[in-house]
């Protein structure tokens, strides 16, 4: 077992080797120990169940935002009758803020590969596919160049294993920009050529996935991070995040907004949001910290009051949060909380697959009653009508697309609501001039 020392403030794994020349290509991967596990894998490969173990002792969690196990979901698949058996890499990060898988697949994408190549290994899988956000070509070029570098070097295709009777083989798909496809069974329909919308559960994709096989659907940095568990085993990966409840391992922790240094800062689970800010140089100079969005647009907000809470699963959710994608949208005094909420509900309205009736409608109506605040004609009952619309939706939709809308909005008005009701009667441009929030200019940095 490889030794391991106690982790710093910061954990580069994922991006260890952003920093290298040509870090996308097979060469520069294999240079510093990329395809290493893979190896390992195969050794593994003969005993029943090893490198699942491994991964479920590790503690890895979903990193797409649900954080549930990752190597229990792969535990789930029932036992082979001689069928095909999947995995998806759900790579379409499409949530306002979000941005953390993409650069991974920018700066190494060889190291998803070959977290999905250990993946079908134990799962009894020989397919994998990577859904991927449509928008995003560039990334889309990279991967497919990923895929063919692997092939060409015999790390993909037939004859594949110790005893030379593996197949393996990867597909890239790019979606047609849907967020909707972000949801693990919309993602399948769209997979398989339907239009993307979320399935009734159960069946869970665990038992009929992709074309009604057992599928394992994963997001891109849960899988990313397989490589450096079968490396330097379960232990090293726990000793990251020990301080949290149940929150194992490393992370990338997206900083945008008003910080001087926004960017991707990977860190054990744990850290908090005051470490992180000091890292990224703070609030912007003369201008203070209003609140923040921890885990994207679709957790409930935070306020300086949570500066010290650690950043893992059960500690940002007693503190009333969620984690979730760790993607950290940072905001100080000059912004108006509606006109942020504002838009990320003009983002779920246009989003919402239309399939049920709370999610279609609600987001509809909280879109109108919003723009209402912003211009300054909110009327005496739209707060409270706000707030209870934003209830219907919540639970109550098909997919949690619908949460998703609504939790922010009523967390707005439980931290925010003096700053709605002078919404009543004043616009938002009033009260809160964009230039002042503009972090860019015709001139350059304000």
């Amino acid at each position: 077992m490889t030794e391991f020392n106690t982790p710093g403030t910061l954990s580069p794994v994922l991006s260890d080797i952003w920093d290298k020349e040509r870090s996308w290509t097979l060469d520069v991967y294999r240079d510093n120990g990329g395809y290493q596990a893979i190896q390992k894998a195969w050794d593994m490969s003969h005993e029943e169940g090893a490198i699942t173990n491994i991964i479920k002792e590790s503690g890895l969690r979903g990193r797409g935002g649900a954080g549930f196990p990752t190597g229990l979901k792969w535990s789930f698949l029932p036992a082979p009758d001689g069928g095909p058996r999947y995995l998806v890499v759900n790579a379409d990060e499409s949530e306002p803020g979000t941005c953390k898988d993409i650069p991974v697949l920018m700066a190494n994408p060889h190291l998803l590969l070959e977290g999905m190549m250990i993946c079908m290994i134990a799962i009894g899988g020989h397919h994998g596919f990577i859904y991927l956000r449509g928008e995003v070509v560039h990334v889309y070029r990279r991967l497919l160049a990923a895929v063919r570098e692997a092939r060409e070097a015999g790390l993909l295709g037939t004859g594949l294993g110790p005893n030379g009777d593996f197949d393996l083989d990867i597909t890239v798909h790019a979606g047609a920009g849907a967020y909707i496809c972000g949801e693990e069974t919309a993602l399948l329909d769209s997979l398989e050529g339907l239009r993307g919308q979320p399935r009734l559960k159960p069946p869970f994709p665990a038992v009929e996935g992709l074309y009604a096989r057992p599928t394992v659907v994963n997001n891109v940095e849960s899988i990313a991070s397989v490589p450096g568990i079968i490396n330097h085993g379960p232990n090293w990966f726990k000793k990251m995040g020990e301080d949290t409840k149940n929150s194992s391992g490393h992370g990338l922790f997206s900083l945008s907004g008003h910080v001087k240094n926004p960017g991707q800062y990977e860190a054990p689970f744990g850290i908090t949001m005051r470490e992180l800010l000091e890292m990224a140089g703070g609030i912007r100079d003369g201008h203070e910290l209003k609140f923040y969005a921890v885990g994207g647009s679709s957790a409930p907000l935070c306020t300086p009051d949570h500066l010290d809470v650690p950043l893992g699963y059960e500690e940002v959710a007693e503190s009333g949060s969620m984690l979730a994608t760790r993607a950290i949208q940072v905001f100080d005094e000059t912004v108006s909380v509606v006109r942020v909420v504002s838009r990320w509900t003009d983002f779920y309205q246009h989003e919402s697959c239309g399939k049920c009736t709370p999610c279609r409608e609600g987001t509809y109506w909280m879109r109108q009653i919003m723009h209402r605040f912003e211009e300054g004609r909110g009327r005496d009952t739209d707060i409270d009508l706000l707030y209870e619309i934003a209830g219907n939706i919540f639970g109550r939709s098909f997919c949690a697309l619908g949460d998703a809308a609504a939790t922010p909005v009523r967390s707005a008005i439980e931290l925010f609501r003096p700053e709605f009701e002078q919404c009543l009667t004043t616009p938002v441009t009033e009260q809160f001039p964009i230039e002042k929030s503009a972090l860019f200019s015709e001139v350059g940095v304000q």
